[in-house]
């Protein structure tokens, strides 16, 4: 008897609960139709024990008890928790977790969407300390720059709160558990259907803001999540030419004459493999960097190490290559040439920035063509400019492929010239770049001690 009360206590909770998260759907969606496809792709799953709200882009899990004590304290919390969690798979917050600083991230995701819910404001989802919420967020837009989860990460990354801070802003803006943001559990084809749906909530806010203004964080919000973003990777090979690289090529040998001699001449093959290839790889080519006072020395660092590593794997060098790193400001301050990963590793360790003026474009080109014409390049294929934009552009077009790299994009930066390519890189990127390599590091250096102490 014991157990069937058990059973019909549970059975009587989970209903319950269900019920609770249907309204909380119903009352979003009443009142924020440009969220119908949105909810559609993230329908409600029972998940006992959980102790919480949690999604991995393709479903909205909850506990049962966790849902009943919260409406039971604030019928508004459930709503604003759902609310809270859609708006982390409509932004993309969950598909960019395996690279970053996870602590800092979860911070600048919760207080972005926390943002846009209390500027969205959503009736029946407001709560007791929405009004200390929106202080601080007043605080942290004028101190990032804005409040997505982007700006909010670097200003984290740069100043990072301290213990009490952080404690405060996760009583304020934390709403679900992101444990289920792991890499491991996500797939690709979910990632496309939000972005599908990401799109298609842009189009459709569009005619919702007609009836009403005060949008702009979730509008810019959506604007981050949805630009496009380049194969940063795919452009560098851009800079391969054809070359001879000294390996076995297989595919041009006949292995037929090569095992009839072997069995028909005392083990003397007929034919020998080449001991060369033709292949596509990138051979020399110019990376610039703006010393200028905006370019932090970290991120050209991580710049440096994402170029290099992009390159280098998948064979993308040849044995030998020819790289020059130069950097200018308004003149050229210093020219670093790499030829194998000795040198480049040399370099981001103990080479130092040098400039920090005034940013123009021109003497870098005027540099390249100089050593040019000293016969210092064979075929030069490109060169990547690495900069924040401020500059003055060189008018005349050169004979090789040009990439201005930047960081994110600025509505009041001039544009590239016509004949360039133009790059937005994540910042987030280049950061995990670095603690990649940290992790990596540390982790080789637990192995070390371990063997050491065995």
């Amino acid at each position: 008897m014991e157990k069937e009360g058990q059973a019909s206590t549970g059975g009587k909770t989970a209903s319950l609960a269900a019920q609770v998260m249907e309204l909380a759907y119903s009352d979003i969606l009443i009142h924020m139709r440009f969220f119908d496809v949105a909810l559609a792709g993230l329908h409600p799953a029972a998940r006992p024990g959980l102790q919480g709200i949690a999604t991995d882009g393709k479903a909205c899990y909850y506990d049962p008890v966790y849902v009943l004590q919260c409406y039971r304290q604030d019928p508004g919390m459930v709503v604003r928790c759902c609310l809270h969690m859609l708006l982390h798979c409509v932004f993309f917050h969950h598909f960019r977790y395996d690279r970053l600083d996870r602590e800092a991230w979860d911070l600048a995701a919760d207080i972005a969407v926390e943002g846009v819910s209390l500027e969205l404001g959503l009736e029946g989802a407001s709560l007791d300390r929405d009004r200390e919420a929106a202080g601080a967020l007043q605080v942290l837009k004028e101190e990032a720059g804005g409040i997505t989860a982007e700006r909010l990460y670097r200003y984290f990354r740069q100043m990072p709160p301290s213990a009490g801070e952080k404690e405060r802003y996760r009583k304020l803006f934390c709403r679900d558990i992101h444990t289920l943001w792991v890499p491991a559990q996500r797939l690709e084809a979910t990632e496309e259907q939000w972005k599908k749906i990401s799109e298609r909530v842009k189009a459709d806010l569009k005619s919702f803001t007609r009836a009403r203004t005060g949008l702009a964080d979730l509008e810019k919000n959506l604007e981050e999540a949805t630009r496009d973003r380049y194969d940063y990777g795919q452009i560098l090979r851009k800079f391969a030419v054809m070359g001879e690289d000294m390996q076995v090529n297989d595919e041009e040998f006949d292995y037929i004459y090569y095992m009839y001699g072997l069995e028909h001449y005392g083990n003397l093959p007929l034919v020998e493999p080449l001991e060369y290839k033709e292949s596509e790889k990138v051979k020399e080519f110019v990376i610039a960097i703006d010393t200028s006072a905006s370019c932090r020395g970290s991120l050209v660092r991580a710049f440096l190490r994402r170029t290099y590593s992009i390159l280098k794997s998948g064979e993308n060098f040849f044995t030998k290559i020819n790289v020059h790193i130069i950097q200018c400001d308004n003149q050229v301050q210093s020219d670093t040439k790499i030829t194998g990963e000795e040198d480049f590793e040399k370099f981001v360790k103990f080479g130092k920035l040098k400039g920090f003026g005034a940013t123009d474009f021109r003497p870098v080109f005027a540099y390249v063509d100089k050593l040019k014409g000293q016969g210092e390049f064979e075929n030069l294929k490109g060169l990547i400019y690495f900069t924040d934009g401020y500059g003055i552009y060189p008018e005349r077009m050169p004979d090789y492929q040009v990439i201005f790299a930047f960081l994110e994009e600025d509505e009041h930066r001039a544009p590239v010239p016509p004949w360039s390519i133009k790059v937005l890189l994540e910042e987030e990127e280049l950061e995990g770049e670095e603690l990649g390599i940290t992790r990596r590091t540390g982790i080789q250096e637990e192995r070390i001690q371990a063997e050491v102490t065995r």
